[in-house]
This record gives structure tokens, C-alpha cells and sequence, in this order.
């Protein structure tokens, strides 16, 4: 006996392991939202905001075994919701998005915000489709999830007509089936590439999103090479901030300094991330002429994309390391692992002496002067729990917070799309995946004010997430970014629509009007304090630090 399809998607969620929708509803997405309270096993997490809802998915998606599910609506509410989209696709987080449509009967009289949703959604999406007969929608949700996860991982969308939803049809619910998609390393490739490793004198590793859960292969092949591991643009920092071998993050913001960090490299080995995105266009490789390339990754369109590669190897990155480690061991002669553990030598003694002078010349602010973000970044880092998943859109503050922060690998998360919004939902996906650990988020303040909506769903859900904006009172990356523009010559000049004065805004004001408790702090000795009062808290916190926005040159 058929059912309507809005009863066949629903039976299909709970088959594939959905407990969570996150969105926000509108009229042609009614029939789902009835069905609903058939199915008390999806909990509708509700967003004021379609950014915000897109948002919690793409911090759900980094830890849930299966990619979040989203909602929105029709045109506009998808309109909403492409920034936050296009971040998710450039960060490859697995979600499935549904949009309600206007009934197939009547499509031709264009109702007010009816539009082509699937060419909308399919520029930053690895498959968009309208799916037209209810018998087909359990297929279509479990190829969804299925694209979504396969390798290369990312955003999926599913437009579903509302007449399609009350359709009666006979269809199969079945639970998702795992594409083993694990790839072995090819023998070739890692004999090339042990060869490259072994002759190096100067190797470099640059580990992704791709490396996470292989800090141990990574950290032994480092030690063994002497080579240092940075890490690369992305969601989330693999290595442990303790890691011997870590130096950091690349500099994406400017090429000298990129290249500052790669320029003395004869080797480099790229693992489970694209080479080198950077905010703007590279004038040139930031590798010297004769540095030999090997990057190792599961996604294949990544692999020798932009830069001459000498070893593209399409391996699961962790297998790949294991067994480049071995072959390495038994490949590199005695002279070269000496020359290696000099290296290794120079690189531990290099990064105790910098955490040291990192520590001993903190900025500390006068009484009555703005908290320097340097200090800000270090007071901050020696009260947040160690247990902790921290999300960081700080902008600007981020370096700091990279240099002080002792957290271990997967659990440091940043905004790494480009697009300004995700560190007040994305938290709460965050905490919705992984309920039993404390989570805080560190976000500026112009990045908070595209998503501030988010509080309320905290609110609502009673969500323990501990939001800390880094409140300059300016886009301070812009002005950065407009200094480097202008040169010498622009020094001086006035900002224009860059500063967020007159009036000035309260946040601890706005986490009021959303049901959020909130504290602002100005001076250095109350922000340790309150991090921790707000972790050990099973309400949900806003910290609103005053910090100094000024750059040089202004």
C-alpha cells in the first residue's frame, strides 16, 4: 500500500540516521514540517536565520558520522543561505539540503517566489536535483548522502516539490550502505616519493583536513625526515599544538610570507589538502625553482590542479604516510638521518625558544587602555578547557590564538571557507554532534554580527556554547588589507566604512534580547575567570572582550 511522500522522506531520515534538521520553515516545506510530529526522532533545531541554520550544519557535519540535513525555503530562503553554502562547499562539509518548491501543477504561472532552485544551488553543490515522483525520493536522499560522503565530501541539494510530498507512491526505505572508498597507495608513487624524501635537505610537510586522525604517521615521518609539519588553510588543525614537529599554520594573507615559510624547502609533501588557496591570487609559487613536489590526498581533482606535482598520489592519506614512513625507513642512508635529526634538533630548540619569547613579550594593556589581541589571545588560551572544541572566526586575533593554544588534534576548528558567518551557528552543530564535550567559539565582531541571530537558538535549546567576541569595534582585516594596498604612500589616510561606531554595539545587550547571559570585560584579570565560569555553565554564554583595533599607518 503506497503513502504519501512526505511519509516516505521521513521514513527515510530516520533510516539513514538523521536526528537533527536544522532550518527554518516556510510554506512550501508545510507538508515536511507536519510530518514531523509522526517522527519525534528528528528534532527540528530551529534558526532564525537561513545562514545560521547552514551554519549549525556545517559544524554538525565535521563531527557526525552522518552529513547533517538542512532545510530551507524556496528561493529566498536558499538566497539566504548561499554564503554559508558556498562555505561549506569550499570546506567540503557533508550535509544534504532540502528546499520545498511550488507544485509541479501550476509551475508555469511563475507563483511569487517560485525560481530554478537546482541551477541556484548547483554551482556549490556536488550534485542538485528536483526530485519530480514521490516513489523516487528515498533513492534520491540515499544517493544524497551517499555524494555527500563520498570523497571528495561536501554540500548535496534536493529540490522536492510540494505536490511530490503529497503524492501517494510504493517505495523501498533502506538503511545507507558505506562506499569503501578507501585507496591504497600505489608502489610507484611511494618509492618516488620515499627517494624525494631520503635525498631532501631541507623537507617541509604541510598536513589538511585530510590528515586528521593521522597524527601518528605524520609526526613519525616527520621526526624521521627532520622535516617541520605546518598546517594548511582549513576546517580543522590535525596535529596536536604540542606536536614537536608542528610550526604552525601557513600564512595565506600574503605571499612573502608564504613564502618566507616554503622558500628554503627542496622537498615539500602536501597530505589531505589543497596546495596553497590563498585570499588572493599567488603572483608566482611560493617555492623555490627545484623544489620537488608530492602531494597525497583522496580527492583526485586536487591532485597536480595548480602546481607542477612531481608524485600525485591518490591514497587514503593515512595509509599513505604509514607506509611512506616505512619505506623511507628502509630507503634513507645513515648520513641522511643524521643530517635528519639535526634538523629535528634545530626545529625542537627553535620552537622553545619561540614559545618562550612569545610568552615573555605579551603585550599587556595600561589601566584604561584597550586589551592588545596578542594579550587577549593569551589569557584566553590559558582558561579554556583542554577537553575543549574550539571554533575560531576570529579574523584577525586568529594568529595569536594559533600560537598560544594547547589543544589536540581535530579538536582547534576554523571558519576556512572566506565567507564571514559560520562562528555563531556552527558551534551549535558542534555541540549537537558531540554533546559531552565543551565547545567555545572565538569570534570578531564583524564576523558575529552577520549570524548574531544564532543566540536565540542557543537560548531556545538551552545549548551550552561559550561565544567570545573579540570586539574591536572595526573590520579590522580590511584595514590591514588596505594598508598592504596602499604602500607607503597611503599612510595616513582615513578608513572609509570600516569602523563599527557611532553607535557603538553592546553585545552583551543583544545576548540579553536573545535569552543568552552575557558579561563584557575590559580588564586582562576577568577574562580567565569568566572562560571558565561560562564552560562549567550548562547555559549557553556570550563574553564580550574589549580589545584594541588599531593598526599601524591609520
Amino acid at each position: 500500500m503506497g503513502r504519501p511522500g512526505r511519509f516516505l522522506m521521513a521514513e527515510q531520515l530516520v533510516m539513514a540516521g538523521v536526528r537533527h534538521v536544522f532550518g527554518n520553515p516556510g510554506t512550501t516545506e508545510q507538508q515536511f514540517m507536519d510530518v514531523l510530529h509522526d517522527y519525534p526522532q528528528l528534532q527540528y533545531v530551529l534558526a532564525l536565520h537561513e545562514a545560521v541554520a547552514l551554519g549549525m550544519a556545517d559544524g554538525y557535519s565535521r563531527l557526525s558520522p552522518v552529513p547533517a540535513f538542512v532545510q530551507l525555503h524556496i528561493t529566498v530562503g536558499l538566497g539566504n543561505a548561499m554564503g554559508m553554502l558556498y562555505n561549506a562547499w569550499r570546506t567540503r562539509a557533508p550535509m544534504v539540503i532540502y528546499a520545498g518548491q511550488h507544485p509541479l501543477a501550476g509551475g508555469l504561472q511563475e507563483p511569487i517566489l517560485s525560481g530554478d532552485l537546482v541551477s541556484m544551488a548547483r554551482p556549490y553543490t556536488k550534485w542538485a536535483v528536483e526530485v519530480t515522483r514521490a516513489a523516487e525520493i528515498p533513492m534520491a536522499l540515499r544517493r544524497a548522502f551517499k555524494v555527500a560522503m563520498d570523497p571528495p565530501q561536501g554540500p548535496v541539494f534536493l529540490s522536492i516539490p510540494a505536490d511530490v510530498m503529497d503524492e501517494v507512491a510504493e517505495a523501498s526505505i533502506a538503511p545507507l550502505q558505506p562506499t569503501y572508498s578507501w585507496v591504497p597507495p600505489q608502489g610507484e608513487a611511494v618509492a618516488k616519493a620515499a627517494a624525494i624524501l631520503c635525498q631532501a635537505q631541507a623537507p617541509v610537510i604541510v598536513a589538511g583536513d585530510g590528515a586528521l586522525g593521522a597524527e601518528e604517521e605524520l609526526t613519525s615521518l616527520a621526526l624521521l625526515i627532520g622535516a617541520p609539519i605546518y598546517v594548511a588553510f582549513g576546517t580543522r588543525v590535525p596535529v596536536s599544538s604540542d606536536n614537536p614537529m608542528y610550526a604552525g599554520p601557513l600564512n595565506v594573507l600574503s605571499w612573502n610570507a608564504l613564502r618566507a615559510q616554503l622558500g628554503g624547502a627542496d622537498a615539500l609533501l602536501a597530505v589531505g589538502c589543497p596546495l596553497f588557496p590563498a585570499l588572493s591570487p599567488l603572483p608566482a609559487s611560493p617555492l623555490s625553482p627545484g623544489c620537488r613536489i608530492i602531494h597525497v590526498d583522496d580527492a583526485p581533482d586536487e591532485l597536480g590542479k595548480t602546481w607542477l606535482t612531481e608524485v600525485p598520489m591518490l591514497a587514503a592519506p593515512k595509509e599513505a604516510l604509514r607506509v611512506l614512513r616505512e619505506e623511507v625507513a628502509k630507503s634513507i642512508t645513515l648520513q641522511a638521518g643524521h643530517r635528519a635529526q639535526e634538523r629535528v634538533e634545530a626545529l625542537t630548540k627553535a620552537k622553545e625558544e619561540a614559545r618562550r619569547a612569545a610568552q615573555e613579550t605579551v603585550p599587556r594593556s595600561s589601566k584604561g587602555q584597550a586589551m592588545p589581541p596578542a594579550h587577549f589571545a593569551y589569557e584566553l588560551s590559558q582558561a579554556v578547557d583542554r577537553d575543549s572544541l574550539l571554533y575560531d572566526e576570529s579574523v584577525t586575533v586568529a594568529g595569536h590564538l594559533m600560537r598560544f593554544l594547547r589543544l589536540g588534534p581535530g579538536q582547534h576548528l576554523r571558519a576556512a571557507g572566506g565567507g564571514l558567518g559560520t562562528g555563531m551557528g556552527a558551534p551549535i552543530g558542534l555541540k549537537l554532534a558531540q554533546p559531552q564535550r565543551p565547545v567555545i567559539a572565538v569570534v570578531g565582531d564583524g564576523a558575529a554580527l552577520y549570524t548574531i541571530q544564532a543566540l536565540w537558538t542557543a537560548a531556545h535549546y538551552q545549548i551550552p556554547v561559550t561565544w567570545v567576541i573579540a570586539n574591536n569595534r572595526s573590520y579590522r582585516i580590511l584595514k590591514l588589507n588596505m594598508l598592504q594596498y596602499r604602500g607607503e604612500a597611503g599612510k595616513g589616510r582615513p578608513f572609509i566604512a570600516m569602523d563599527l561606531i557611532e553607535p557603538e554595539v553592546d553585545f552583551v545587550a543583544l545576548g540579553q534580547a536573545f535569552g543568552v547571559k552575557g558579561v563584557r570585560i575590559e580588564d586582562p584579570d576577568e577574562l580567565a575567570p569568566a572562560v571558565r565560569q561560562a564552560q562549567a555553565s550548562r547555559e549557553p554564554w556570550l563574553l564580550e572582550v574589549i580589545i584594541d583595533g588599531s593598526v599601524d599607518g591609520g
